[in-house]
């Protein structure tokens, strides 16, 4: 069972309890996670990157082409809120760009990342 912490507040000494967060994600506890499902987050995926200078930045224009540090046919990273969560490949799916996940890094590896 989890047990509450207190904390003072400086603006006006009162105390107040907070429920502990230790086990609420592991162990045989179970999580609910309900309250966080229709939560929006930003999906992106990246088919590479590249640096260029301000001075090649500035001379962009339509038709330029630039090249990007990944080679043709590997796969596109899955970004959830700017971490990796996955590799994957372009697809079309009725005339619109889709991707289709080739590899899904764990939820362990994901949290060893963030630390």
């Amino acid at each position: 069972m989890n047990q509450p912490h207190e904390a003072m507040i400086d603006d006006g000494g009162d105390r107040v309890q907070f429920d502990s967060l230790r086990g609420a994600a592991g162990g045989n506890s179970e999580v609910n996670l309900d309250m966080i499902l229709d939560v929006p987050v930003t999906l992106a995926m990246e088919v590479g990157r590249t640096r260029i200078s301000i001075r090649n930045l500035l001379q962009l224009n339509q038709g330029s082409v630039v090249e990007l540090d990944r080679a043709a046919g590997e796969p596109l990273d899955v970004f959830v809120n700017g971490t990796l969560v996955a590799h994957g490949e372009v697809v079309v799916i009725n005339e619109k760009f889709g991707i289709r996940l080739t590899d899904v890094i764990s939820p362990a590896e994901r949290v060893r990342k963030l630390r």
